[in-house]
C-alpha cells in the first residue's frame, strides 16, 4: 500500500484496544458480528471531526464528503490492522471507531493479550 495515511490515528492504539477488546470479548461473550465501540470522538460536528483527525486535505468539506474520506480511511485501517473497521455515530450522535467482531477473533485470541 504506496502513499498510506492515517492522519490522526495511531496504529499503536488502535492494536492495544483491540487487545484490550478481546479480553471484553471473552468476559462478557460478546457475539460475532456486532460492532464494538473503540473509542468515541465525542463530537458529531464535521468541522471538529476534520481536525480531530486531521483531515486537512478533505476537498469536499460536507458531511457527504466527510464520510467518504472515513470509508475510504476505515479500508485503510482495516487492511493494516487485518480487522474489520469502521466509522460510525453513537447513539448521541458523536462519531466513533468501531471493531466489527468476527466470530474468529473470539476463538483466537492474540499473544499480546495472553502475555
Amino acid at each position: 500500500m504506496e502513499g498510506i495515511k492515517i492522519y490522526g490515528l495511531c496504529l499503536e492504539r488502535l492494536k492495544y484496544q483491540i487487545a484490550k477488546a478481546y479480553l471484553r470479548i471473552e468476559k462478557d461473550r460478546v457475539g460475532n458480528g456486532l460492532p464494538l465501540l473503540l473509542e468515541s470522538y465525542n463530537t458529531g460536528n464535521p468541522e471538529e471531526i476534520i481536525d480531530i483527525l486531521e483531515l486537512y486535505d478533505l476537498e469536499n468539506r460536507t458531511c457527504a464528503g466527510l464520510n467518504e474520506k472515513l470509508e475510504d480511511l476505515a479500508y485503510t485501517l482495516s487492511e493494516l490492522l487485518r480487522e474489520k473497521i469502521t466509522f460510525g455515530y453513537t447513539r448521541e450522535g458523536h462519531l466513533g471507531l468501531y471493531w466489527m467482531i468476527r466470530r474468529e477473533s473470539i476463538v483466537s485470541l492474540p499473544e499480546a493479550v495472553m502475555a
